[in-house]
């Protein structure tokens, strides 16, 4: 079979075959974690000297008797929602054309918390940044942009910038099409900010090329500078950086389509996060590709709880979220018994 000869799900039909309970799952984490050899205890560095305990969850180490799981250390450290619940939320995050919301994803999966979902896929873009990460290199469009916030009556364009969330956009330039792409928030546009983040995101000798913005310039010491003023120049700005512009633009789309513009400063740079992972895989024919591309970063990513998440985000608001009516119970596993074709009882 085809499907033999790759580690992921090609389509939703096999997505349901290859994750029926949340043993399939968990045994599936456990593979990418520690791969054929087997369990790999993190104490010690002994691999394949040990076993799965009765429960099933757990594995002892035949070298210093530690206890661990699979999903120790990981996203997926301690959570009290069931592995079919998190795997289906990955495959909807990442076959669907422009991502899942939070809200979808309580829908769909029949979440009593918003919470919940939100948290579960703000823990998966967390890995969708991966460290290891090549830089950008060749050509690269560089420019600014400002996300989020309300224009007071009276301001047009940079004097938005105390109420909007100043990002740096890059984008490799490939003969007919864009390469890579990178999206990075700033505190503000200053030489500081600016040099840290292009050189953590371009390859130093890169040629770049950038608009007529100052302290721009300032800031590329160790590339190769294009200047091209749009105000100077007569074309606009997405003739003249058409690789940039086209990024920008669907960026901004993406967080007013899929995420309604809720993109929170505290949090735009996670929501970023997704949209390079998606954009940078958008030549992906398999969609279980990204899925599996996803899971494979989250047992390598560090866990992080609500309280983590949220921490430094603004008190402020006019109407605290209120907790969800009546009693409160831990998500079902969507692991479902056969259900005995009950529509051949009904009445005809």
């Amino acid at each position: 079979m085809e499907s033999a000869s790759r580690p992921y799900p090609g389509t939703v039909v096999e997505f349901n075959g290859w994750f029926p309970d949340d043993a399939a799952c968990l045994d599936y984490l456990a593979w990418l974690r520690w791969g054929d050899e087997g369990f790999g205890c993190h104490l010690c560095d002994a691999v394949g000297h040990g076993w799965l305990r009765g429960d099933g969850k757990s594995w002892d180490c035949g070298s210093c008797g530690s206890r661990t799981s699979a999903i120790a250390g990981t996203i997926f450290h301690r959570t009290r929602t069931p592995l079919t619940v998190w795997f289906r939320a990955a495959w909807e995050l990442t076959t669907r054309a422009n991502g899942v919301s939070a809200r979808g994803v309580q829908r769909t999966l029949g979440l009593g918390s918003y919470q919940t979902a939100w948290t579960m896929l703000h823990r998966y873009r967390r890995a969708m940044l991966m460290p290891d990460r090549t830089r950008l290199c060749g050509v690269v469009e560089v420019d600014d942009m400002f996300v989020g916030g309300r224009n007071k009556p009276g301001m047009a364009g940079r004097s938005t910038r105390p109420h909007k969330t100043p990002v740096l956009v890059m984008a490799e330039v490939r003969a007919r099409s864009i390469g890579r792409c990178r999206a990075v928030v700033v505190p503000r546009f200053d030489t500081a900010s600016l040099r840290s983040a292009l050189r953590d995101n371009i390859e130093l000798g890169s040629l770049v090329r950038t608009d007529g913005l100052v302290v721009m310039a300032q800031s590329l010491d160790g590339f190769v500078h294009e200047r091209k003023s749009v105000q100077g120049s007569g074309p606009p700005a997405h003739l003249l950086f058409p690789a940039v512009s086209r990024v920008q633009a669907q960026i901004k789309r993406w967080l007013d389509g899929t995420l309604q513009g809720a993109a929170e400063p505290e949090h735009l740079q996670e929501y970023l996060n997704e949209f390079q992972f998606r954009f940078n895989r958008r030549r992906a024919r398999k969609p279980g590709l990204l899925f599996y591309r996803l899971l494979t970063q989250a047992v390598l990513t560090a866990p992080a709880g609500y309280a983590d998440i949220v921490a430094g985000c603004r008190r402020d608001r006019d109407k605290p979220p209120q907790p969800p009516v009546g009693p409160r119970g831990l998500p079902q596993t969507l692991a479902q018994p056969d259900a005995g074709r009950p529509w051949r009882l009904l009445p005809r």
